[in-house]
């Protein structure tokens, strides 16, 4: 399988950046082909410049290359921290820009203007890791883990992916290196198992 690995966080020493190379390694250890993309080291422009909106808009070579592999992609692994209940702006750029019209979703011709989109995304199964240093039972008492809607019901399902499933790891800012570990440890088994053969043909 083609899976795409997007990473969003600034500090190259980050938790995150080991989570992401914990899924990178599990993914190709299981004979993956792995599109890897540290979005802040790599500069993306997330900006979305107003002649870029159009669905037919001609679009420079980088995020042409983005929407390319996202097309392609057969499964899609996002890494990125809780930053006020939302991705970081780089990474909401990035969606901005690569998830068009065309590439991840088109609207019905015969839509009544409900903006009802069909998804065009070939991966059927995401897999969200976020970080937080917030307690999980305030997150969802307090903020409603707003993260969920965003990437199960907002981003992926409306763009066609089946599966979606997300591990939120915290309070990273109190943890142990042994809870580290272990979180690394269950992301390389979440990775593994979602990723299978025999997870795939459970997806209808």
């Amino acid at each position: 399988m083609t899976i795409s690995l997007i990473l969003a966080h600034p500090g190259p020493g980050s938790f995150n950046h080991a989570l992401a190379e914990a899924a990178r390694h599990a993914l190709r250890d299981s004979g993956h082909e792995v599109l890897f993309h540290d979005l802040y080291a790599e500069a993306f422009p997330p900006v979305l410049p107003v002649q870029e909106i159009p669905r037919d808009a001609p679009l420079d070579a980088e995020v042409r290359r983005h929407c390319q592999e996202i097309s392609g992609a057969e499964g899609m692994v996002i890494v990125h921290p809780n930053w006020w209940g939302m991705p970081p702006a780089i990474l909401a750029g990035w969606i901005d820009r690569v998830f068009r019209p065309g590439v991840a979703y088109r609207f019905l011709e015969d839509d009544p203007g409900e903006g009802l989109p069909v998804g065009l995304l070939k991966a059927r199964t995401a897999v969200v890791l976020n970080t937080s240093n917030t307690v999980e039972e305030r997150e969802q008492r307090v903020f409603g883990d707003p993260l969920e809607r965003i990437w199960r019901d907002c981003v992926f399902r409306l763009c066609g992916v089946r599966r979606v499933v997300r591990r939120t790891f915290g309070v990273v800012v109190t943890s142990t290196r042994e809870q580290r570990e272990k979180w690394l440890q269950e992301t390389t088994h979440l990775i593994r198992q979602e990723f299978s053969s025999e997870t795939r043909a459970c997806i209808p």
